[in-house]
């Protein structure tokens, strides 16, 4: 998995709907990214796991995970 930094900006200028906004839109972009990841991990073949460093097992266990869990 990717561990891409996906978080509020550190901005206490904007108005409290607005980080909302900003918070919901961070978790989107961090699912998307998680449903890519995993869609990309499970077109991988057994020699291309292996120089990653994955098992097929373990690479079907992260590939079976919703979205939506880290």
């Amino acid at each position: 998995m990717s561990s891409r930094p996906y978080a509020l900006p550190q901005s206490a200028s904007l108005p409290p709907l607005s980080r909302m906004l900003v918070s919901v839109a961070l978790a989107l972009a961090a699912w998307e990214d998680r449903r890519r990841t995993r869609s990309s991990l499970a077109r991988l073949d057994g020699h291309l796991l292996n120089d990653i460093g994955l098992g097929a097992d373990r690479a079907a266990l992260e590939c079976a995970k919703p979205f939506w869990r880290d």
